[in-house]
């Protein structure tokens, strides 16, 4: 017969979650750009933002405890916890309960920490503590089960677990444990008869107890089962530390008591364990195997038990005994049944059967699980062999109505099955852990998860190694991320309580939320269409599009690294990195990628001449206006000269031979203008002439685009057969960037061309995807698509007689292979 298993029970976490200290509202520009500086790190420039906020009598209440709560991490993370200390009591104090952040509550804590003031400290830690237990979190994704147990269509990887086998493990049996206030209940014993029931009279030395550990957070580890199964001995790990670390730093020794950076508790005088109250023992400090025994513990099983939220009822499992009468089955069996109990007094009192008790039958394992309406303890999860069950033992739910517990409802085939579904667990969200031997698993009983809605089943996932092994693992119980927990095995022989920590992501992706904005005026960008590229093999493109608030929102592979994309017409590509990899919190993330429009070149082109043209009284400015196609002068171009000390401008107008001159003043500088009908106005600044010196003359060359001109550069070479722009034809193409940067209203048609050789409509398709991938590169750099028209000429518009069948060089083929740039409109 298989040994006696019990189950643990939930300990329910208290309410729903906490509104964010930040509100909702959207905050101004200047608040986004603190935040922003924050996040980045860059704590100076953050304390100034907030700080010129605070003084802002714009900024309303609610946004203020926000900034406060900034404001004070800011401080913090550069040291200075005094003034860390003054603002989180500032935001503090103007808060109703309940509003509190519990990262914010703390970094508070661990900030009076610090400054010495631990009373405090602990006020502060207690309740943080509260606040998280209270949080709720994301909801673990529902996933289909396959017929093998494991997750239709899951994730290639397993999720990392890191184990600590608990010192408190004896060669007797220690499982099933459960969360109480701040400590662990557990069952310990000696070994049973079969799986949820017993047989025989009962009473003596080996039957099970309930056992109450006060502080969880003390439990120390003899040895660390890490993800890849290797065994980590902690004690010859801890006195090789010792060795390495040299001197002892106070409170890592034996005989100094801890302090506050040794563990989230402050330090006090009076030792770490606070044993808690009205558990039905005294105050007196006592052996943890009897703590339970003066109320609940009897010479008969007491095995897996549940708690209710405030900590005031327990449901627990024991044999068919109570007020010193036992009972038996027909068969002469003493059956499990569950019983109830409430603290009065200081003692658990009132013990009671619940209603679906049976001679016949055993009840056990018992699971309070909180109702969706936010009522607590709504419904009742528990495993029973009672007739009409689909194998063993079945998983049933029970739901609190009219002041009394419903008829027990068997969970169906999506979570029972023709073998034994015992220990079930309800997390604070609501989802069930159990154990099982009717799957496909990796030993005897194993662990599932399943993904609950109120009472129903949604979906069924096994738990990965090393937490499932060759052996029976069951009983586990954990927060509603599965970020740490407790669970009991017996892969060393007997059962054992371990102790596991998640060290990778428990999703099989993560939600991201990505905001686009532009740099210059820090607003929202939309339509931004966002391409997120996953570096795996295999891994799928992502497409999406921004939304009128500039957010686009997807969810990103665990254990990755990514590469996301912005564009937009008339902005430059934006792009930013993001890894997955060794993040473990499962938490939403947010990224911000600022957009910015391409500025107008203004060039400084003017050079001083080495021989003035004739004798200087003042300094001037002189030069030739070519055409910038062909290089010849171009007649009657207006040129306008700005003063920009005194906004003072002169004009004058290019001669026969494309030249004009300008006197200028020692120390300013200028702006040149130069315009023409049908040619592009091109805009050069004048460098200014240091005061006190010399007269001296500059001059230089000033071009000018004209519609109908047509730019070759020849320079652009692309691997045979293929379109994808290549680095060094790349940076002949930021002379034409250049260029369309210099002249905001020039709109110019690509033109690309082959040679003749291969097939002329093969050649025709390539150049116009040549043409297409010119005019894609210069959009990424944020010149508008409405600014080019991209057409391939493919073999049409030879420069040569390298046609079909004539003999040619390489050389005269390349002539051929260019991009042009034809000027279509310019202002």
């Amino acid at each position: 017969m298989r040994r006696l298993y019990y189950v643990f029970v939930c300990l329910l976490l208290l309410g729903s979650s906490l509104a964010a200290a930040r509100p909702v509202q959207q905050p101004d520009s200047l608040l986004i750009q603190a935040d922003r500086m924050l996040s980045y790190k860059a704590y100076g420039r953050a304390i100034d933002l907030y700080t010129q906020l605070l003084n802002d009598p714009r900024i309303v209440s609610a946004q203020r405890s926000g900034i406060q709560a900034s404001l004070a991490q800011a401080y913090r993370a550069v040291g200075d916890n005094v003034k860390a200390e003054r603002m989180f009591r500032e935001w503090q104090s103007a808060l109703t309960p309940g509003q509190e952040k519990p990262v914010a509550v703390l970094a508070y804590a661990q900030t009076l920490a610090s400054n010495g003031k631990f009373v405090e400290a602990q006020e502060q830690y207690e309740k943080y503590q509260a606040l998280y237990e209270q949080q709720r979190t994301r909801r673990l994704a529902s996933v289909p089960t396959a017929a093998s147990g494991r997750p239709a269509g899951a994730r290639g990887e397993a999720v990392r677990y890191q184990l600590e086998d608990l010192s408190l493990n004896t060669v007797n049996e220690e499982f099933s444990p459960m969360f109480y206030r701040d400590g662990l209940v557990y069952v310990a014993g000696s070994k049973g008869g079969s799986t949820i029931e017993t047989s025989g009279s009962g009473g003596g030395a080996g039957y099970l107890d309930l056992i109450y550990v006060p502080n969880r957070s003390q439990l120390t580890a003899k040895r660390r089962i890490n993800a890849e199964g290797e065994v980590i001995d902690t004690k010859k790990e801890a006195a090789a530390a010792r060795l390495s670390a040299g001197p002892r730093p106070v409170g890592n020794d034996q005989y100094t008591a801890p302090t506050a950076n040794d563990s989230r508790t402050s330090a006090t005088f009076q030792g770490g364990i606070n044993v808690a109250q009205g558990l039905g023992y005294d105050k007196r400090p006592v052996n943890p195997s009897k703590q339970f025994a003066q109320s609940l513990n009897t010479k008969y099983h007491e095995g897996p038990a549940t708690f209710s939220a405030d900590g005031s009822q327990i449901i627990f499992t024991r044999n068919n005994y109570n007020n010193g009468k036992a009972k038996t089955s027909e068969e002469n069996v003493n059956k499990l049944k569950l019983y109830t109990a409430r603290q009065i007094n200081g003692t658990w009192s009132d013990i009671t059967e619940l209603p679906f008790n049976s001679d016949d039958y055993s009840v056990g394992h018992p699971a309070l699980c909180k109702g969706r309406d936010g009522t607590p303890d709504q419904l009742l999860f528990f495993a029973s062999d009672m007739p009409g069950g689909l194998g063993g033992t079945d998983l049933y739910v029970s739901r609190w109505l009219n002041n009394r517990w419903s008829e027990p409802v068997n969970l169906g085939p999506t979570i029972n099955t023709k073998g034994n579904e015992l220990f079930p667990f309800a997390d604070e969200n609501g989802n069930l852990y159990f154990s099982t031997d009717g799957r496909r698993g990796v030993g005897g009983l194993d662990v599932f998860y399943a993904a609950m809605d109120g009472p129903a089943v949604r979906a069924v996932e096994t738990i990965d190694a090393p937490i499932n092994s060759i052996g029976d693992d069951f009983g586990l119980i954990t927060d509603g991320v599965r970020q740490t927990g407790y669970f009991s095995s017996n892969r060393n022989g007997s059962d054992d309580l371990f102790r596991f920590t998640r060290e990778s992501s428990l999703f099989g992706c993560r939600d991201l939320t990505l905001r686009i904005f532009d740099v210059t005026t820090d607003m929202p960008i939309d339509s931004v269409v966002v391409t997120a590229r996953g570096k795996r093999v295999g891994q799928t493109d992502q497409v999406l599009m921004a939304d009128k608030n500039g957010l686009v929102k997807l969810c990103v592979d665990a254990e990755s690294d990514y590469l996301f994309t912005a564009s937009r017409d008339g902005y430059i590509n934006s792009t930013i990195g993001l890894s997955t990899r060794d993040l473990t919190d499962d938490q939403p993330s947010r990224l911000e990628m600022s957009m910015m429009r391409p500025t107008v070149i203004v060039d400084t082109v003017f050079v001083e001449a080495t021989k003035p043209s004739r004798p200087l009284t003042s300094s001037r400015v002189r030069g030739t206006v070519l055409g910038e196609r062909d290089g010849t002068p171009i007649e009657g171009v207006v040129m306008k000269l700005r003063n920009d000390c005194n906004g003072r401008i002169e004009t004058a107008v290019t001669d026969t031979n494309g030249m004009y001159e300008f006197d200028i003043m020692e120390g300013c500088d200028y702006t040149l203008t130069a315009s023409k009908p049908t040619y592009g106005t091109s805009t050069s600044k004048v460098k200014k002439v240091a005061k006190k010196s010399k007269p001296k003359e500059l001059v230089a060359m000033v071009r000018m685009l004209h519609v109908g001109d047509v730019v070759t550069t020849d320079k652009i070479y692309y691997d045979l057969g293929n379109s994808t722009i290549r680095p060094d034809a790349a940076r002949e193409l930021d002379k034409m960037l250049a260029t369309m940067r210099r002249y905001p209203s020039l709109v110019v048609e690509i033109r690309s061309h082959t040679d003749s050789r291969g097939d002329a409509g093969h050649n025709k398709e390539l150049s116009t995807r040549r043409a297409k991938a010119v005019a894609d590169y210069l959009a990424s750099k944020g010149i508008s698509r409405n600014r080019m028209l991209a057409i391939g000429y493919g073999e049409s518009m030879l420069v040569n007689n390298c046609t079909d069948g004539v003999i040619c060089t390489e050389n005269e083929h390349q002539r051929n292979r260019r991009t042009e740039f034809k000027v279509l409109a310019i202002k």
